[in-house]
């Protein structure tokens, strides 16, 4: 019985990964809209700490989701509609707030990294069936959260410290604003996640992926 679950869930994953690629245009576009308000919801999560203006949200999750679930073009193409749809005014960015002003604030560095993340992560899940394991994965998203988003996210951060705020900020004070408050909870959300990907893409080819086997 247990052997038929796990098939009838590996045919299920194939499936659902061969569907969103054989999509009609307009449909992987509603599918990017669709997740962009998932991202969008999950700014709204929010915990404020006194010391920072970076927020802790569940946007992190989101974004590599998208990744997870679109691919590539289609998880970064949801990211830079979250963005720009925010920047033209949708009120979805954290705090239920909008506005091109937002991206040029101490966190805009951090969206940047989120297009570049969903894009990352999202081009090993449709390009390599190996990566849609436990630990292949795990690598990839940890990358994809502590390099791909904080490395943008903190150089926004320390230009936004030194010209709005008027001072020299260290490189140990911008890590202490946008990056040590965060480590913990992103590595709980990372085994998390990963968890999920891993359990949800399918191990076997449905695009043409680089390291699928070709029989003669």
């Amino acid at each position: 019985m247990e052997a038929k679950a796990l098939d009838r869930w590996r045919t299920a994953t194939y499936n659902a990964y061969r569907w969103r690629t054989e999509l009609s245009l307009i449909n992987k576009i509603m599918l990017a809209l669709g997740m962009a308000c998932v991202i969008g919801l999950a700014a709204q999560i929010r915990f404020l700490l006194p010391w920072t203006p970076v927020p802790i949200t569940l946007q992190t999750f989101a974004v590599l989701l998208a990744g997870v679930l679109l691919g590539r073009w289609w998880g970064g193409i949801s990211v830079a509609s979250y963005a720009g749809l925010g920047a033209a005014g949708l009120p979805w960015f954290t705090g239920w707030s909008g506005g091109v002003g937002h991206l040029a604030g101490p966190t805009g560095g951090y969206i940047v990294g989120f297009f570049l993340a969903a894009l990352f992560v999202g081009h090993f899940i449709d390009k390599y069936i190996k990566a849609r394991s436990f630990l292949p994965m795990l690598g990839i998203l940890l990358f994809a959260n502590f390099v791909l988003i904080y490395v943008p996210g903190l150089i926004q951060l320390h230009l936004w410290l030194n010209l709005v705020g008027g001072g020299s900020a260290s490189f140990y004070h911008v890590l202490t604003l946008g990056f040590f408050p965060f480590i913990a909870g992103d590595l709980i959300k990372i085994f998390v996640l990963t968890g999920i990907a891993s359990g949800i893409t399918p191990k076997q080819a449905f695009n043409g992926e680089a390291d699928s086997v070709k029989r003669p």
